[in-house]
């Protein structure tokens, strides 16, 4: 626990790609497998089921601190960190802390945080409370953040996985593909990972590909012919795995969603085993795609009716084949992958699976056109591929380009702010922006990134002063400043307050030069989602 306490503090602590690679690559040269398989874990942002929530750790704090519960909410608030609130109040000032010794990462997870679901609330309480009482503060600060789910630290999958390559000694696309899908952190996992076993699961997909934003024009790509330009479909990224007579559909967030399109899944029985195509899940009637906020319909029901079913048909539309006949066909050419998947999908003919369609006999002034009506058709914008690139791992630049149309923007007013977390714990940076209706402000998005370090530290200072009513962590503020957001796509939402949810939402710029009161209305936005629904 110790060492990786020491891991994590680095990967928090510094810019340096290079130094959290090496120190990555030292903790899992250094650590017991067992260590090493967790560690792997919690970095690549998996988590273990939460046993204790945080309101539940907020209020034993209270009780164990012995303070004010006022004063406790000043220093939450002041800190903006719980895990690293309790750690300040309550892990011993001793450097080695009471327990007695070190317990290995693996230990923690599987003989101390895991049994914790089956302890009665008493029992619970008292182990939680004897670890705060007994780890020295980094220890306790991390074990927080293990027990919550709440890891969040300096470093990206790539990252990882670029650690992983250089420890081992094997390609990062195989590494990827080990540690695709579920597994179950251990010490056998680990040495298999060694022996370069752990990618044989047969249903598991391969890593996706992903294409880096492309600012700017298209010509700068040099020859047209060089490139196929496709539509960039609004859906859900998948692959279709058919291996041993079964067919699994996953998207990229590593699940398998097959269940919610079934339609999909018995159309891919008809693909001969030992094949992977790439793709987007759309949801589809008649000549066109369905907006994203439809397919909603179908990822969040946990059973699917025949009346959504019906009135929501998806589609899978086909872009690359990754496997043909149990082969491997990454490295292989985009051209020639394509002409075996237009093949492939010629043979087993589906209205349901289908190959996204080229944009043909198009110079990059007709391509920029089209580009503009893609709203219009309810894609994103365009992908530029090269015909002769491979299917890489992850966003490489260079061979994948998604051209996207601008963004929805709006002008809305900052209502609220929390702190941020890792290293921003100290700062205010997660926002929450409201619109006009009838004279008062709604909550219409959250945004946590747009700002550069000096905008961020402005505006700290300014809400730290113009705060109007506390709420925990949270601060309401006066309602002066607005920005101007982005957002890629507006749903109706009974859920949230305003009747509307944004899709990713971030901050384009801050509006100084715009009065509060010029800010956009509820009905504003309305009116977007009224065209986007039709």
């Amino acid at each position: 626990m110790q060492r990786f306490a020491a891991l994590f503090e680095i990967l928090d602590t510094t810019n340096s790609t290079r130094a959290k690679v090496d120190a990555m690559v030292d903790y899992f040269r250094a650590a017991p497998a067992a260590d090493a398989a967790w560690a792997t874990y919690v970095l690549m942002g998996r988590r273990i089921k939460r046993s204790v929530g945080p309101a539940l750790l907020h209020a034993w704090l209270i009780e164990e601190s012995g303070l004010p519960a006022w004063l406790v909410e000043e220093t939450y608030g002041s800190v903006g960190d719980l895990a690293e609130t309790i750690a300040l109040l309550l892990a011993p000032d001793t450097l080695a802390g009471a327990g007695g010794g070190d317990i290995q990462l693996s230990e923690w997870f599987e003989g101390r945080i895991l049994p914790l679901a089956t302890l009665d609330p008493a029992e619970k309480r008292r182990q939680v409370v004897s670890w705060w009482r007994e780890l020295p503060y980094r220890e306790c600060f991390l074990m927080n953040k293990l027990l919550t789910g709440a890891l969040r630290v300096g470093v990206s999958r790539s990252l990882v996985t670029r650690a992983l390559a250089a420890l081992l000694e094997q390609p990062r696309a195989q590494i990827e593909r080990a540690l695709i899908g579920e597994w179950h952190p251990s010490a056998d996992f680990w040495h298999s990972l060694l022996r370069n076993e752990a990618s044989q699961h047969l249903g598991h997909p391969y890593p996706f590909f992903l294409a880096s934003p492309l600012e700017g024009a298209a010509e700068m790509l040099g020859a047209r012919e060089q490139w196929l330009a496709e539509w960039k479909w609004d859906g859900i990224r998948g692959q279709i795995v058919r291996r041993a007579g079964e067919c699994t559909l996953w998207s990229r967030g590593e699940e398998i969603i097959g269940q919610r399109f079934p339609e999909i899944v018995e159309a891919a029985a008809a693909l001969a085993d030992g094949t992977v195509i790439d793709g987007e899940v759309v949801g589809w009637q008649g000549d066109g795609v369905l907006p994203f906020a439809h397919l909603q319909r179908r990822i969040g029901r946990l059973k699917l009716t025949p009346k959504v079913l019906q009135e929501v048909p998806a589609r899978f539309i086909a872009y690359d084949l990754l496997e043909s006949n149990g082969e491997d066909w990454r490295r292989r050419p985009l051209r020639e992958r394509r002409a075996s998947l237009a093949q492939i999908l010629s043979d087993a003919a589906s209205g349901i699976i289908s190959l996204s369609p080229e944009l043909l006999d198009t110079p990059w002034e007709a391509l920029a056109a089209a580009r503009e009506q893609a709203r219009a058709r309810g894609v994103e914008g365009l992908m530029l591929k090269n015909w002769d690139s491979a299917y890489g791992v992850g966003r490489q630049r260079g061979a994948w380009w998604k051209w996207k149309i601008d963004p929805f923007v709006f002008d809305g007013v900052l209502m609220y702010a929390a702190p941020g977390n890792g290293r921003r714990s100290n700062l205010y940076t997660d926002y929450t922006f409201g619109v006009w209706k009838d004279g008062a402000l709604v909550p219409v998005a959250k945004a946590y990134s747009g700002l550069d370090g000096a905008e961020i530290q402005e505006l700290d200072k300014w809400i730290r002063s113009h705060t109007k009513e506390k709420f925990g962590i949270v601060r309401s503020v006066e309602a002066l400043h607005v920005f101007e957001l982005a957002y890629e796509g507006i749903a109706a939402s009974p859920r949230h307050k305003s009747g509307i949810a944004l899709r990713f939402p971030r901050i384009a710029r801050w509006r100084r030069d715009k009065p509060a009161a010029e800010a956009d209305t509820l009905a504003d936005l309305q009116k977007v989602l009224a065209a986007q629904m039709h």
